[in-house]
């Protein structure tokens, strides 16, 4: 090191030694310029010796302390400071952003969690989905009726997507419609008797019909104690099970499987499986021909016993059965509103609402469609159908008096009170709601689906589909919406 600054500082012990003035001078005088400015210099290094960066000694020039003010001194930041700042800034920010997403979580959760609820409550059969209150009456003009059968409809069954219906008739025919466009997708001819060996499809009358609850498999049966399987996308046909020794009125899959039971008028009940177009098992107790049956989820089902009077519940993997009593008359309909409650519907004019905990009716509204006859022989008419919004208040019966009637379920299904009815003019053999509950569909015809007992000229054979309005609840939310 070989500048004048240290050069000066090695000769100052010489200078002493001739002249102890001119070194106290000397000394003043570096004490004055540079001995303040090193020793306030080295305060910072000293203060701040933990400095990650020593850049900032050079960018930051040294200030006197006679000109810094105390508010100066008091707020001025240090690196570390700014650090430490940023880093609170930076936890505040995370701290925020994880309470918004903590709100929304437990928004989230709430709905998951009263979808869940939902979920038991179906399981428990304790679901009740109050919509009937919201339900209006459609207009005449917004009805739509799709013509295609030649003779009365018997049964009908909706796509769980809503988006096709199947029905089929006394000609023996199946067509599958297009819901939106109101068209004919495919037609599968019925045969004539006597061509059962050639013909692909029924030769007899087609009494029942399910879907299963995936859309793959459709099942029909009929008269000659036949049910038929199809794939429902393309109509072709599949399996044909042979083993009822009389008429198949009743069809329905167990929901989220493909295992089928089947009604008939031979008294029994049959179990099969359709992937493996097997037949599982027979169960016995009715005492007359079965007219109806129908299921969901849980591994059961239930059945309406005709003129034996009964309704039945079939449990089936233990093979066992429970017997419910109440109508007068030949039950002729059956429909599961959830796993534990039922509707059912007679010749004797009434419809009774069901729990699977009771052994008799919750409630009965007798003379449902009124009564027709002359003075003194009037006899009421017969419910021919019933069907029901599953998991709601909201039910549907049809008869022959060109009315098909909307009711009111209770609280827990301790009463039946009337909605309003739709004018259809013919006899309701079969009727449906579409899952969403935005539709009923009617399958209509002249005569009753089991007889000829009448015959109603003036009626037309055909699928009615009627739509289901809602109210709005108030003005304010009417105008939200629009």
């Amino acid at each position: 090191m070989s500048s004048p600054f240290f050069m000066k500082k090695k000769e100052n012990p010489k200078f002493a030694k001739k002249g102890k003035n001119t070194a106290v001078l000397k000394r003043k005088a570096d004490g004055d310029s540079g001995g303040k400015s090193k020793l306030r210099a080295k305060k910072p290094n000293s203060k701040h010796n933990e400095e990650i960066s020593s850049d900032s000694e050079t960018e930051s020039p040294v200030v006197p302390r006679k000109r810094q003010s105390k508010e100066e001194i008091d707020y001025e930041e240090t690196p570390q400071e700014k650090k430490l700042r940023l880093a609170k800034l930076y936890l505040e920010q995370l701290k925020e952003e994880e309470e918004d997403k903590a709100e929304e979580d437990s928004f989230e959760t709430d709905l998951i969690a009263g979808r869940l609820q939902e979920d038991v409550l179906e399981q428990k059969g304790k679901l009740q989905r109050l919509i009937a209150k919201d339900l209006m009456p459609p207009d005449a003009s917004e009805i739509r009726v799709l013509r295609g059968h030649k003779l009365p409809i018997t049964c009908l069954v909706i796509s769980s997507d809503d988006k096709l219906i199947f029905s089929a008739a006394k000609d023996c025919s199946i067509i599958k419609w297009d819901v939106e466009t109101g068209k004919k997708l495919h037609t599968i001819p019925g045969g004539r008797k006597g061509t059962e060996d050639r013909h692909v499809g029924h030769t007899a009358h087609i009494l029942c019909m399910a879907i299963s609850s995936d859309g793959k498999y459709l099942a029909t049966g009929d008269v000659n104690k036949l049910i038929m399987i199809w794939e429902a996308e393309t109509c072709k046909h599949l399996y044909k099970f042979t083993g009822h020794k009389g008429p198949v009125s009743g069809l329905s899959f167990r929901k989220g499987t493909h295992d089928l039971y089947s009604a008939s008028h031979d008294r029994s009940i049959k179990v099969w499986n359709v992937d493996e177009n097997a037949y599982v098992e027979t169960l016995f107790g009715h005492q007359d021909a079965i007219t109806g049956l129908d299921s969901l989820s849980r591994e059961c089902c239930v059945t309406a016993g005709g003129r034996d009077r009964s309704v039945r519940v079939w449990k089936i993997a233990e093979e066992s059965q429970l017997v419910f009593h109440g109508h007068e008359g030949s039950i002729d309909c059956i429909q599961l509103i959830n796993e534990e409650h039922m509707i059912t519907g007679a010749d004797d004019g009434s419809v009774s609402l069901w729990s699977v905990n009771k052994k008799k009716p919750l409630c009965t509204v007798k003379q449902a469609h009124g009564r027709h006859g002359d003075a003194g022989l009037e006899q009421p008419h017969w419910v021919a159908s019933v069907a029901a919004l599953q998991n709601s208040d909201t039910v549907a019966s049809g008869s022959h008096n060109s009315q098909v009637q909307l009711w009111k379920c209770g609280q827990n299904y301790r009463g039946l009170q009337p909605l309003f009815s739709v004018p259809v003019s013919g006899f309701i053999n079969s009727l449906k709601f579409s899952s969403s509950g935005q539709f009923l569909v009617a399958g209509v015809g002249q005569e009753h689906r089991l007889g000829r007992w009448w015959r109603l000229k003036e009626a037309k054979n055909g699928i009615y589909v009627i739509p289901l309005k809602r109210k709005l609840p108030n003005p304010e939310e009417a105008k939200l919406t629009e």
